[in-house]
């Protein structure tokens, strides 16, 4: 894994000097559309072996209740105009960059749970603790339209749970069992242009 390590390093510094007029702009216009909160969400997340640490994104919803479920459906009342669509773009999650460059977060890897899922796995499935939490992974492009799919079901809780979650699982075991850099950076790459790649006998 050291392939995946120095190129977490060095890219997300790259992304973070690169990307800084952008991370600028989005931070005015959060403050002039959505006042009165902070520009950065934070929220303690299950890391690598089970260790928590603090996530960074830019805020996309509003103030009041933040931050407080993990389902995505439940949230979507909450979420701003400006914040539709800097989840859209996948803005909101820039400064993810900061959490890679400091060591909590890897480009590629399972979405970082809150307290309550990652952490309370059994047996062989809490073999994805070994990995740090990614920006990006084969789970994240599967569900990548998880919003719509929770908001389509009568009980979304209930249909993540049994599964979306479960599934998540599944796609995350594989990829620590198969682990590849080349597919890593394909991975990256669907993410940002949007599109599908095969992976685990499925496309993603």
């Amino acid at each position: 894994m050291n392939v995946k390590y120095l190129f977490d390093r060095i890219v997300s510094f790259m992304g973070l000097v690169c990307l800084s007029p952008v991370f600028l702009i989005v931070a005015i216009l959060i403050r002039i559309k959505m006042p009165g909160g902070p520009v950065i969400f934070k929220q303690q997340r299950v890391g690598q072996y089970g260790r928590l640490f603090t996530v960074y994104k830019f805020r996309s919803m509003k103030v009041a209740g933040e931050g407080t479920t993990s389902i995505a459906s439940t949230e979507e009342n909450r979420i701003t105009p400006l914040g539709k669509k800097l989840r859209r773009y996948k803005l909101d999650e820039l400064p993810e960059l900061w959490n890679v460059l400091k060591g909590d977060m890897s480009f590629v890897g399972p979405r970082p749970d809150v307290p309550g899922y990652a952490d309370k796995l059994k047996g062989k499935n809490r073999d994805i603790l070994k990995l740090k939490p990614g920006i990006t992974g084969p789970a994240s492009l599967k569900y990548r339209q998880e919003e719509d799919l929770l908001n389509s079901v009568e009980n979304p809780q209930e249909y993540n749970d049994k599964i979306i979650y479960p599934d998540k699982v599944r796609l995350n075991l594989y990829y620590l069992e198969h682990y590849s850099f080349f597919k890593d950076i394909e991975m990256i790459v669907c993410t940002v242009l949007g599109r599908k790649m095969r992976y685990a006998g499925e496309e993603i």
